[in-house]
């Protein structure tokens, strides 16, 4: 048994009886209230948080079973991370019960006695101010340093937790990763918020592109905005179907204030069709422009799952539910949006691509690719040009660049293979276009995906 402290009892009792608030934190202090008159939590009381049983685990698991698989990649990275400082990582429904977990099975007894483990019930309601149940309760990523516990047993944890929320912004769980060595923790625990809301946020991406599959997700980030990257799902009229939180707190603050959904996607964005005439190249780096301003924020645009399976055969759940809004802080100068003024016809553009990605390892010239659209090379040109908005020989640049990242987020191969395999020289000549293009070199790039 744990003895409570009589100090910190006095504290918190001091604390909640006072009309101002006595603490530093805000949202501490606000846990403490609510722990104290709402939820009538004793801070003295030495009873261990509750831990279902495997039966009474059960349905709650399978309540919350897509939850689960899809954050099952996030979590092993997420402890990967963590584990040499001897923290414990929790997966929790909306109703602060820790339905997966990552942690040393050898210390499992010592995480099942201080309540940090699978089945633990960690909801305000029932422990009072902890990193779960608070960031539940607000909504938002919170770190709970040891005595901002409002139990007196709970002063030698840390924990960080942060909210995911669903597809239509509404609270589906929680992520937390938690520390029951104070001594360890003092030095780490300043580090691990940043690194709990990072996951989550990964989580979420997988959620929404896996109950959006059949819709264009579009990734975008403001760049007015530091780390407020949002999610929009539309369908083929351009309506849109889907927003995460990100996207429907940003949009309102452009003045969107009612429903997104039905709402078309040019009555927030400048128009401009052509960013999705292209379902079979997989993922486009764009650029879209918030209507009324001169402003360009980096975009990626995915297709529906029917398309972009048939693109990424090799992985393709895989390749659709991986997380993208990290990649647009690489997107550092993407192509300006351009609008369609004719050019060459559907047909011609689509034997043209199918020849490009068909070729990457080769010498790809003007005369080649003017010879497979049976047009003068001044005429292909010229054409092209209208049709893309680039030039060919900086299409074919974009392709390379593109089934480079490809093959860098998804296997292991050498960059100097990659370079053959996309059609550069060398790995020295590859580094030089890639750094340029994304604006990292892809030894980075392929260390910023893992």
């Amino acid at each position: 048994m744990v003895e409570a402290s009589p100090h910190h009892v006095d504290q918190v009792l001091a604390a909640v009886e006072r009309p101002t608030n006595p603490l530093t934190d805000q949202t501490v202090w606000n846990s403490w209230i609510r722990s104290a008159e709402a939820h009538g939590v004793d801070p003295g009381s030495a009873e261990a948080p509750r831990i279902l049983t495997v039966a009474e685990l059960r349905q709650p698991q399978d309540a919350a079973a897509q939850l689960i698989d899809l954050a099952q990649v996030e979590l092993d990275r997420l402890y990967k991370l963590v584990q040499p400082v001897g923290y414990v990582v929790l997966l929790c429904n909306k109703g602060g019960l820790v339905i997966a977990h990552r942690g040393e099975e050898s210390e499992a007894a010592q995480y099942r006695r201080w309540g940090t483990w699978l089945g633990g019930v960690w909801s305000e309601q029932a422990e009072g101010t902890n990193g779960v149940g608070t960031c539940l309760a607000e909504a938002k990523a919170v770190t709970v340093h040891r005595s901002q516990h409002f139990r007196a047993r709970h002063i030698n944890l840390s924990c960080s937790g942060a909210p995911i929320f669903g597809a239509s912004g509404e609270l589906i769980g929680a992520l937390d990763i938690s520390s029951i060595n104070p001594a360890l923790s003092e030095h780490s625990y300043a580090l691990t918020g940043a690194l709990t809301v990072a996951s989550a946020r990964a989580i979420e991406e997988r959620w929404f592109r896996k109950q959006l599959h059949r819709a264009w997700i579009v990734a975008v980030g403001p760049t007015d905005q530091p780390r407020c990257e949002m999610l929009i799902a539309v369908d083929r009229e351009r309506r849109i179907v889907g927003a995460d939180r990100s996207a429907r707190r940003a949009l309102s603050q452009l003045g969107c204030l009612g429903p997104l959904e039905g709402l078309d996607l040019w009555a927030l964005f400048e128009r401009n069709d052509a960013l999705f005439q292209h379902n079979d190249r997989g993922d486009v780096l764009v650029a879209v422009s918030p209507r009324g301003t001169e402003e360009l924020w980096p975009a990626i645009i995915t297709p529906p799952e029917p398309a972009l399976a048939l693109w990424s055969q090799s992985h393709p759940d895989e390749y659709r539910l991986r997380p993208r809004l990290d990649s647009l802080a690489l997107a550092l100068a993407p192509r300006p949006p351009v609008q369609a003024r004719g050019g060459l016809s559907p047909a011609t553009l689509r034997r043209i691509r199918d020849f490009v990605d068909s070729h990457l390892e080769r010498k790809i010239d003007l005369r080649s690719l003017a010879a497979t659209a049976e047009l003068s090379i001044y005429h292909f040109a010229r054409a092209f040009k209208q049709a893309e908005g680039v030039s060919p020989l900086a299409f074919v640049m974009e392709r390379r660049i593109a089934k480079a990242r490809e093959l860098l987020s998804r296997t292991s191969l050498p960059l100097s293979e990659i370079a053959l395999q996309v059609g550069f020289a060398d790995q020295s000549h590859f580094a030089r276009n890639f750094r340029q293009a994304v604006g990292v070199t892809p030894g980075r790039f392929r260390k910023l995906l893992t």
